[in-house]
């Protein structure tokens, strides 16, 4: 039996159950959501990520004591005693949250001294029962840890942070938050200084993680030559011709000039349903329009040629620009044959990709320009390279047929392999063999550099010259991972900021007629050292202060199931009850780690998919009917949050996140299915709860943009286990 059960136990109220400075919480979590540069959201992509200010806000205020607490410790304080010492927490909580205080020494030894004086406090009121050395803090620990947040920033804090998940993604993920970087603390790097580099060092004491950090970025750079050498072919610059500055003034005297491509933009075709131009294949662009950008606009301009066609870019605001913005695209999935304007219906459309009859026809190419990005028309030959390229290895496994939010598999787009080019398929396999390749070299520089080798990876607790390669290895693959997703044939370009969007910029994997195919060589978005650049960066500025006291572990474990969470301080975010289907969704990275990290982690990626049955999602799809998704989202929940009441440490409260969709915050009716099922569970579990507060974890600029129903704030919900005497009322 749980030391929770024990009636003797004093448990002074926590100051998340009374007050707290919700404004300055909200306004540093909403601020945060609009930061991407070193922030850690930027190593692995993650759906639904919380705020590390929202993060470290709970996790302080479910740790220290109310000064105004009614029991034990506290009696006898005055009103005034307990409101001065609440605002001194306040004011720790402000300084906690703000961005800049991420690696604020002098601000979390401040956070992590209450915290300690709190618990010797409890311990005081306990000496001598299980659990109370005031010695030793209890460790932390979230069963749905997801993308990372709540984990690292108890890690953070000064706690000894434990992470689990069922999705093998998510585990990965936390390993690299929590549990690798302290294995190599102050560890300088080993790699090569790449070559003509203009990068100053990014430290010179390599404190923390940045030693790591660095290693991340030379060693991208060895990789980045490597797969130069075995795929440049596929990628030639292209030669600015005299024929090309002809009516292009913003061409004059670059001819001649060889330019690196940004990206290939691609319209998909199928056979026009007209019987006279049934032999040609017509384009579906949902926008002829490459810029919108006042003074800078580019358009493309379909050149009708009898029964064939061919595409011009120019720049300019064009006469018809009302009728080019819309490219052939009528509604929806409905387009116009653009030889005889003939309906191409969106049933005919899905009946040529499940037959494998959707082609594609190169619009445009974007390559890089003195301070500015130059559009071309399609040169000779530029489509024909594309499909030179014979990949391999092509990765397996069945696209969701059914997502919320959309899906691309009723166009013929079933498996992950389809949702690529040849190019883009070598390209990724690529990347994936020299990063192996990469490892092993790693390895051999960091024994040269007086690393001792034990022959242990990280998967066995390595710390040595093969761990270092491991952990090298992961964080490229996550690299590799930031290529796939924005090297798909499902990747827009973006006309305003003129760059191509990820493929995940919500979580679905709907259908893109015109797409994006950016180079990976290039010096420009999409390109293979911009996302190591981007990941090297955010784990310098997250790691800085990481030190090897830092215990972290991430591991493989159904919520439902485990034990990990005996005796300890529990904060996590569970599944939204019928949102994102992560595991359907994390497949499309799965495949590619599992073929570059197999060996290193073999019994994260032992599976050939991410497991789905024991999902907590009520997704009506995958179980039939919504009545049996609801109560396989109950049983579960309750179990996974029963063993939270059963085993947290009986100090603290639980404190659980409940994602609200936009919806339920102007409709009240919409309410009722996610809300009462997701509070059902709490209350079945055995928990009450004593505090719930509202905050702003999701991006609104997002909600006001797609004119979804996305996830839109949580609640906060701080739970204890109930008494046995206890009376309960209806939930109405």
């Amino acid at each position: 039996m749980s030391t929770r059960m024990d009636p003797k136990i004093k448990t002074p109220k926590k100051l998340i159950e009374v007050a707290l400075p919700l404004d300055d919480i909200n306004a540093a979590a909403a601020r945060e959501k609009s930061i991407r540069h070193g922030h850690p959201s930027t190593l692995h992509l993650w759906w639904a990520r919380r705020p590390l200010a929202a993060a470290r806000a709970v996790l302080f205020s479910q740790m220290v004591n109310d000064p105004g607490g009614e029991r034990g410790y506290y009696a006898g304080k005055t009103k005034a005693q307990a409101d001065a010492e609440r605002e001194e927490l306040f004011k720790i909580i402000r300084e906690l949250v703000l961005w800049e205080n991420t690696n604020n020494e002098e601000v979390l030894e401040k956070a992590r001294a209450a915290i300690q004086r709190s618990w010797e406090e409890a311990c005081e009121l306990n000496k001598g029962k299980p659990g109370f050395d005031p010695k030793i803090l209890p460790a932390f620990h979230d069963p749905f840890a997801g993308g990372g947040a709540i984990p690292l920033e108890a890690q953070r804090l000064g706690l000894e942070s434990h992470a689990s998940d069922l999705n093998p993604v998510a585990v990965l993920i936390n390993k690299a938050m929590i549990e690798i970087p302290p294995k190599f603390s102050g560890q300088p790097p080993v790699g090569p200084i790449p070559k003509n580099d203009k990068q100053k060092l990014l430290h010179q004491k390599w404190s923390g993680g940045t030693g790591l950090a660095e290693d991340i970025r030379r060693y991208s750079h060895v990789v980045r030559d490597e797969a130069l050498m075995r795929i440049g072919n596929l990628y030639p610059k292209v030669e600015i011709t005299f024929d090309m500055t002809k009516k292009r003034p913003d061409l004059e005297g670059k001819a001649g000039e060889k330019c690196n491509v940004i990206a290939w933009l691609w319209a998909r075709t199928v056979k026009s349903p007209n019987p006279v131009f049934s032999h040609v294949d017509v384009p579906l662009v949902s926008s002829f329009i490459l810029s919108k950008k006042k003074g800078k606009e580019v358009y493309v301009e379909p050149i009708i040629h009898g029964d064939q066609y061919s595409f011009r870019v120019s720049n300019g605001r064009p006469v018809n620009f009302d009728k080019l913005i819309n490219g052939t695209k009528l509604s929806r999935a409905n387009f116009k044959c653009i030889l005889s304007n003939s309906l191409i219906d969106g049933k005919y459309i899905k009946a040529e990709g499940a037959a494998g009859r959707i082609g594609t026809k190169l619009m445009a190419i974007v390559v890089e320009g003195k301070h500015k990005r130059i559009y071309l028309s399609p040169t000779e030959g530029a489509d024909s390279i594309s499909e030179i390229a014979t990949p391999e290895w092509i990765p397996s496994g069945a696209v969701p047929e059914r997502l919320t939010g959309g899906t691309c598999y009723g166009y013929g787009l079933t498996e992950w392999g389809k949702l690529f080019t040849a190019r883009q398929l070598e390209a990724l396999t690529t990347f994936s063999d020299v990063i192996l390749d990469v490892r092993k070299k790693v390895i051999s520089d960091a024994v040269i550099a007086g690393i001792d080798d034990d022959g242990k990876g990280i998967d066995e607790g390595g710390i040595g010259a093969t761990a270092y390669g491991d952990a090298v290895a992961t964080y490229l693959s996550f690299s590799r991972d930031k290529m796939a997703d924005l090297g798909n044939s499902l990747v827009r370009w973006e006309p305003i900021a003129q760059c191509p969007r990820q493929l995940f910029g919500r979580q679905s994997i709907p259908m893109i007629w015109d797409f994006a195919e950016p180079n990976p060589f290039s010096n420009s978005s999409g390109s293979w050292l911009g996302f190591s650049d981007g990941i090297s960066k955010a784990f310098a500025k997250c790691f800085s202060g990481v030190s090897s006291n830092f215990v972290g572990k991430s591991t493989q474990l159904d919520a439902g199931n485990q034990t990990t969470s005996m005796g300890k301080v529990i904060s996590t975010d569970p599944p939204y009850y019928d949102n994102i289907a992560y595991a359907d969704l994390s497949d499309f990275f799965y495949v590619w780690l599992r073929r570059s990290l197999k060996g290193v982690f073999p019994k994260l990626f032992a599976t050939l998919a991410v497991p789905k049955a024991e999902e907590l999602v009520a997704s009506a799809y995958r179980h039939g009917s919504k009545e049996k998704a609801e109560k396989f989202f109950l049983e579960g929940m309750s179990d996974a949050i029963h063993r939270l009441s059963e085993q947290s440490h009986p100090c603290f409260p639980v404190t659980i996140y409940y994602a609200f969709k936009q919806s339920e915050t102007k409709d009240r009716n919409t309410i009722s299915t996610g809300w009462k099922t997701f509070l059902e569970a709490v209350i079945s579990a055995g928990f009450t709860v004593t505090g719930t507060w509202p905050m702003r974890t999701e991006n609104s600029s997002r909600m006001i943009s797609q004119g979804t129903n996305a996830l839109a704030s949580s609640i906060i919900l701080a739970c204890r286990k109930r008494g046995k005497n206890v009376e309960t009322i209806s939930r109405r």
